[in-house]
């Protein structure tokens, strides 16, 4: 049996990172003539990559620059991010355990984020946890990103998966989006970032902390994905509509 596989994405469903992007989005809006905003309603804009936050940012203020302005703004929010990546970065709580729980069976883990590779194993690493993973595929890992479903099966071929035995855990509706997409079955933070409250974007598990996601519940997930990928398939090759 191919090694199962639970694939996070990182801000927000790993770590808590906000504090740190907040305050770096902070400090740069100044050096380029726009008042300070270090919001924790911010946290929303993330996940999206670091160019995507400063648009986010500019948005709330109404404003708009040219692309060779954004993009020297983004040169120094990288910068100064990640001189400061890990002030008040933490893990969220229960990760530690879970990923014992997990590995004690036999299960592997990787990273799939839209933040860039480097930054992401840097914050990893300082935390602690960088060899816990496979993989760690950043948006800049490979020529497609989330929400497209190939960030993720490309995460879990470098990870050694197959999606039949993978787990998508995440925070946005472009996590649920690309792990749908993708086929694999996706399981919803509450405590991450996200504009729509993740109850209402239907995950296939939703939980409130790690401590609530067991082994028991993970099988059973892949279970009912493997049910699901047949019924598709029979009716597919008898030409009937696929079961709900």
């Amino acid at each position: 049996m191919d090694s199962s596989l639970l694939v996070f994405d990182l801000d927000g469903t790993l770590v808590d990172s906000a504090p740190d992007l907040i305050a770096t989005l902070g400090a740069i809006l100044p050096r380029f003539g726009f008042p300070a905003d270090c919001d924790a309603t911010l946290r929303n804009g993330i996940g999206h990559g670091a160019r995507h936050l400063i648009e986010y940012g500019l948005h709330r203020q109404r404003a708009e620059v040219e692309p060779e302005t954004l993009d020297a703004m983004h040169r120094a929010f990288i910068e100064h991010y990640e001189a400061n990546i890990c002030v008040e970065t933490r893990l969220n709580p229960g990760l530690p355990d879970l990923l014992d729980r997990f590995a004690s069976a036999g299960w592997a883990f990787a990273v799939c984020t839209n933040k860039l590779e480097g930054l992401s194993r840097l914050v990893l690493q300082k935390l602690g946890v960088e060899q816990r993973f496979a993989a760690i595929c950043g948006g800049d890992s490979f020529d497609h990103r989330k929400p497209d479903p190939a960030h993720l099966l490309d995460t879990i071929v470098a990870a050694g998966g197959t999606s039949g035995r993978a787990i998508m855990i995440g925070d946005s509706l472009t996590d649920l989006d690309t792990a749908r997409a993708a086929n694999v079955p996706v399981v919803g933070v509450t405590f991450g970032y996200t504009p729509v409250p993740m109850a209402e974007l239907m995950p296939d598990v939703l939980i409130d902390s790690f401590d609530e996601f067991g082994l028991d519940e993970a099988e059973s997930l892949l279970a009912h994905e493997a049910r699901s990928v047949r019924r598709l398939r029979a009716a597919s090759s008898v030409g009937e509509a696929p079961v709900p």
